[in-house]
């Protein structure tokens, strides 16, 4: 027998070394070790409206590490496997950040090996979110830079806060590193080839209401009311009939997941290949000493 009424799902632990986005600017923060008690992620599911809220609270600024990907993909798997749920409304527990993406500490000095599996978690983390049956919204409250970015272009539909102090997009080459062929993919999906070339060629982080003009948010609102927002949004969504809508999610989305579906172990060579190439970690570590700097 299902619980009935709104339900909380601890799930944790993903020890992180972080950065932290202010002001469109990557910055390493202090590492920060959590016991295996600390959650990561709070996921609050109603079982009346058959909508669940993640919460993502890796703090300081909710960094994909390995093991908050780890977690993040088991809870998000229990939640599709639960034909009750219909709906996800994905947001930050943090100040200011919704994810400043990719943490680098799990790409800078590791093994091969480490670097194959943190890049599966993040193929992982896509597929899972990208191919969902439920209806998914991104409650972007914060800066979304990056991985941070991709997460929410995963999304059916992106609320983000008006805050000018906020931005979005897919910087990577600002760090040296190439976006894979799969983010690329599913911004030129939202925003189209020429914006997408430009954006990721220059490694462009976008303000809220720039990002709104090429479409890679879908709406602005007050800061306060980007979760209420969503949640009145999920509920226009989850009048459409569910077939009618996963066929058609399916059938758009379909190409773009065979792609890497059918490369997955390729991709992840290319990026254990790259990644530990003594010119990146090199690049890597310099990137972080300026940071140190910056911060002292």
């Amino acid at each position: 027998m299902k619980p009935s009424g709104n339900q909380q799902l601890w799930l944790g632990d993903a020890n992180a070394n972080s950065y932290r986005s202010l002001s469109g600017h990557l910055r390493l923060a202090p590492e920060r070790r959590n016991n295996s008690t600390s959650p990561k992620l709070k996921v609050d599911f109603n079982q009346s409206t058959g909508v669940a809220v993640m919460h993502m609270q890796n703090p300081p600024v909710n960094s994909l590490s390995l093991g908050f990907l780890t977690e993040f993909c088991i809870a998000v798997e229990k939640l599709e496997m639960d034909k009750s749920c219909r709906g996800l409304i994905l947001t930050s527990s943090q100040p200011k950040v919704f994810s400043a993406g990719l943490d680098i500490m799990d790409m800078y000095g590791k093994s091969p090996e480490h670097c194959a599996e943190f890049w599966r978690a993040v193929q992982e983390m896509w597929l899972k979110l990208y191919s969902s049956n439920m209806v998914t919204i991104a409650a972007i409250n914060g800066s979304s830079p990056a991985g941070g970015c991709l997460m929410s272009l995963t999304c059916d539909y992106r609320i983000m806060a008006d805050n000018p102090r906020y931005s979005i997009g897919l910087n990577e080459t600002q760090l040296g590193i190439v976006a894979p062929f799969w983010f690329k993919d599913t911004m030129i999906n939202t925003v189209g080839h020429r914006t997408t070339e430009m954006a990721l060629e220059l490694g462009l982080l976008y303000s809220s209401s720039d990002a709104l003009k090429i479409g890679l948010v879908d709406q602005l609102v007050p800061e306060d009311q980007v979760l209420a927002t969503a949640t009145k949004t999920v509920t226009k969504w989850l009048a459409i009939p569910d077939h009618a809508r996963q066929i058609t999610k399916s059938m758009m989305r379909k190409p773009t997941i065979d792609k890497l579906t059918s490369n997955r172990e390729a991709d992840i060579q290319f990026f254990v290949n790259f990644i530990t190439k003594d010119s990146i970690q090199k690049s890597l570590g310099m990137y972080l000493e300026m940071l140190k700097k910056r911060k002292s």
